[in-house]
């Protein structure tokens, strides 16, 4: 599908804040949502410091902090020490790539498998490359164990079949290759690549699968394991822990102690809201 682009996108990380009417917006991508407690409640500390003092969500499953300080076009050097000292920036090169959307639950209750080594290494190797930082800051990749993320739009991803594998897609509507989930990293970073060379460069390439005007391999069927799951995460108690719903999007320091009081891990979830795992729990 062709569209028509007169500019490179403006997705915004810490290195390149987007400007709002609050001052600087920035944000954060904690691969597949998880990260320790500690680092959302410093995060918070960050915004009480520098912004408006509540960490923010995104239907992505992202952080953003807001009303930051803005110099000459970005984000003080001290303001970016702070946040990279929360661990939520492992790369300065890659930040703005490192969208990976996994399903919540995975690797905590129920699904067709654990994805979690699948995010990681993924996030590994998107990290490693330093070509792969050259993709869109609005690329994604989806990695679903249960159906959960079937309705979300993407680039690349995968839908876990059984314990050992799963299958590829690429685009929101076409179906790749039935891999062993420890090939399935490797391959989307060669789809990736593959992204790249079809994109070409300059402000009016595409920032999407989606939007080449050919596919990157010749589509497969759909497989039936691939089949919907469970709907979004509902509030409350649900297997493995708890979900609890942000107000709002914006978490406070409230909300920060109270979950790592419950838990050293939290989990972004793609409906503004935190899940804490019950076997994390202290």
């Amino acid at each position: 599908m062709t569209t028509t682009r007169n500019r490179s996108d403006l997705c915004p990380g810490v290195l390149r804040p987007w400007l709002a009417d609050d001052g600087a917006l920035v944000r954060l991508r904690p691969a597949g949502g998880r990260l320790p407690s500690k680092a959302l409640l410093d995060l918070v500390g960050v915004a009480e410091t520098y912004g408006d003092g509540r960490v923010h969500l995104t239907r992505r499953a992202n952080l953003q902090l807001r009303a930051l300080p803005l110099e000459e076009g970005r984000v003080p050097e001290r303001v970016v020490d702070a946040i990279e000292a929360t661990g939520l920036l492992p790369s300065r090169s890659h930040e703005l790539v490192r969208n990976i959307m996994a399903s919540p639950q995975t690797g905590i209750a129920g699904g067709r498998a654990n994805l979690r080594p699948v995010v990681e290494e993924l996030d590994r190797l998107l990290c490693g490359d330093a070509r792969l930082a050259e993709l869109p800051g609005r690329f994604l990749f989806v990695l679903d164990d249960r159906g959960d993320l079937l309705d979300r739009s993407l680039d690349l991803g995968v839908v876990a079949m059984t314990g050992a594998a799963g299958q590829l897609r690429i685009g929101s509507e076409a179906w790749g290759a039935v891999l062993p989930l420890t090939k399935v990293p490797w391959a989307l970073v060669e789809l990736a690549h593959r992204f790249l060379d079809a994109r070409g460069g300059g402000p009016s390439a595409p920032w999407h699968v989606d939007e080449l005007d050919d596919p990157l391999e010749p589509p497969c069927t759909r497989h039936v394991r691939t089949e919907p799951g469970q709907p979004a995460l509902a509030p409350g108690p649900v297997a493995g822990g708890v979900h609890h719903p942000v107000p709002d999007g914006a978490v406070d320091r409230s909300m920060a102690e109270r979950v790592a009081g419950e838990s050293d891990v939290v989990i972004v979830t793609p409906w503004h809201g935190l899940l804490v795992p019950n076997g994390a729990a202290r």
